[in-house]
């Protein structure tokens, strides 16, 4: 009876408060405080609700949002300034603002009534976003971890779910999870230290590789698949970190040594070409194509580090790549040298290369002047994604399948946590307000630990049991690869 008693006035007051009129006696003009700051953003019709709060809420305990879409309405009533907007009746609102926008009206109980501020729109677009995100949660640490995990979040709505937990494997690290063109049944990723191995997950199998080989630097690195699905290309690194004394980058993290390989999925094989393994340069960070014809790779003339640290500028470069024989051609193009690029990223539809610069180096989640970068395929011209940088970090970047949404690794804010953002690229390559992955608190970013960590899109839901993986992690030596 109590539980009846407590469900039935929860619904009766979110009920009055979505159909109350309210009606502002008197505004004071501006857009208002709110955080997560959604003011005039655009975001995919199926994405969660955009909960925020108003910056100066203590001021103003008795706080009103109404939303207006067409013929939808909504009126959200919060006595601690915090506007949460229930699932259902935001996708009503996404759905009647679908290629328009919605009006968002935020007031304030002043004791004498409503004051109101000036109205603003949230952009609706009908180009959906892949409904699943995943990423790496890890403290922003230099040198030492605690727990981390793989997750996967679904942005529709609030759900996570863990894929696999550092805890269930030895408490070792893991990193660089991947997925073939979205693919939540083609994955993998490195487990480090304790119980070592590549997991690699494709039709249906899963298996534990030993990567490192005789012939190449280190163990398989930073991957990304062949759309095939039969290649995956790596880079392998020597790679070491340096702090500086007096320096707006607090670490410098670098490579000895670095080369790009392809590993062939089927043969377990790691194949080596003299052009990307070259002794005179640092290669890393391989994407293919789409069409899985082109390998996009950065190199950098290799100078003694890391006393020469500040002078190594990655250039973006491609090669041809055959996937019938996984022979890679004997001739490379420069597409880009001037500042630093890392992590190039091609949109599913081939027309565009998003890709981040910053003065020097590659790794650059510690570079506060990175700054996301677009390359349009098409005539070869760069431009600043002007609308998405901001003046603390952007780097790691992916692309929703249908070329119109990329989600990205931000540290705006307090400069310390990596956050994922989304923007919209139009098909002319314009970008957007970018917005956070919304969340059910509003305060949550300003409390959480963590950070996320190389962001990914996904088409589903990973299925793959993380009890298997675990237990094969733990138990299983491993396939040698060759």
């Amino acid at each position: 009876m109590t539980r009846f008693y407590v469900t039935f006035l929860t619904v009766l007051t979110i009920l009055a408060s979505c159909t109350r009129a309210i009606e502002p006696s008197s505004g004071i003009g501006g857009e208002p405080p709110v955080y997560p700051d959604c003011v005039g953003v655009t975001v995919p019709v199926n994405i969660a609700p955009l909960n925020f709060k108003l910056a100066d809420s203590l001021d103003h305990k008795k706080v009103a949002a109404v939303f207006k879409a067409g013929d939808e309405s909504l009126n959200v009533i919060s006595r601690n300034g915090v506007i949460r907007i229930p699932v259902k009746k935001w996708r009503r609102l996404t759905q009647a603002a679908c290629g328009g926008s919605m009006e968002v009206m935020v007031c304030f109980d002043d004791g004498g009534g409503w004051v109101g501020y000036s109205p603003f729109q949230i952009i609706v677009s009908g180009d959906k976003a892949d409904p699943w995100l995943a990423y790496r949660l890890i403290e922003p640490g230099y040198e030492t971890w605690n727990k981390m995990g793989i997750y996967q979040r679904c942005i529709e709505d609030f759900k996570e779910k863990a894929v696999i937990k550092n805890t269930m494997t030895g408490g070792g690290c893991m990193n660089c999870h991947s997925f073939r063109s979205r693919n939540p049944g083609s994955m993998m990723f490195h487990m480090r230290a304790i119980n070592a191995g590549t997991m690699l997950f494709s039709d249906g199998q899963l298996e534990k590789l030993n990567t490192k080989t005789d012939k190449t630097i280190s163990a398989l690195v930073y991957p990304y698949w062949h759309p095939s699905g039969r290649y995956i290309a790596f880079s392998v690194n020597d790679t070491k970190q340096a702090f500086h004394t007096s320096d707006a980058n607090r670490i410098e993290v670098f490579d000895l040594k670095s080369d790009v390989v392809v590993y062939d999925v089927e043969k377990h094989e790691v194949i080596v070409s003299p052009i990307l393994s070259k002794g005179s340069s640092f290669e890393t960070f391989p994407t293919f194509s789409p069409d899985g014809k082109t390998l996009f790779y950065c190199s950098a003339d290799s100078v003694g580090m890391p006393y020469r640290f500040d002078e190594v500028r990655y250039k973006l470069c491609s090669v041809p790549f055959d996937e019938a024989t996984g022979t890679v051609g004997s001739e490379a193009d420069t597409l880009y040298q001037g500042k630093s690029v890392s992590f190039p990223r091609v949109s599913p539809d081939g027309r565009f290369l998003m890709l981040t610069l910053s003065d020097y180096g590659n790794f650059s989640i510690w570079h506060q002047e990175a700054d996301l970068f677009l390359i349009d395929l098409k005539d070869g011209s760069l431009r600043r994604l002007d609308a998405a940088n901001s003046e603390r970090t952007e780097s790691y970047h992916s692309w929703s399948g249908n070329s119109r949404w990329a989600v990205f690794s931000s540290r705006r804010g307090d400069g310390l946590y990596t956050r994922p953002y989304f923007v919209h690229i139009d098909g002319e390559g314009n970008p957007s307000k970018p917005f956070p992955l919304p969340q059910k608190d509003p305060d949550f970013y300003g409390k959480f630990m963590k950070s996320y960590n190389i962001p990914e899109f996904v088409e589903g839901q990973v299925r793959l049991p993380a009890r298997k993986i675990a237990r094969m992690a733990r138990k299983d030596k491993g396939i040698d690869v060759k």
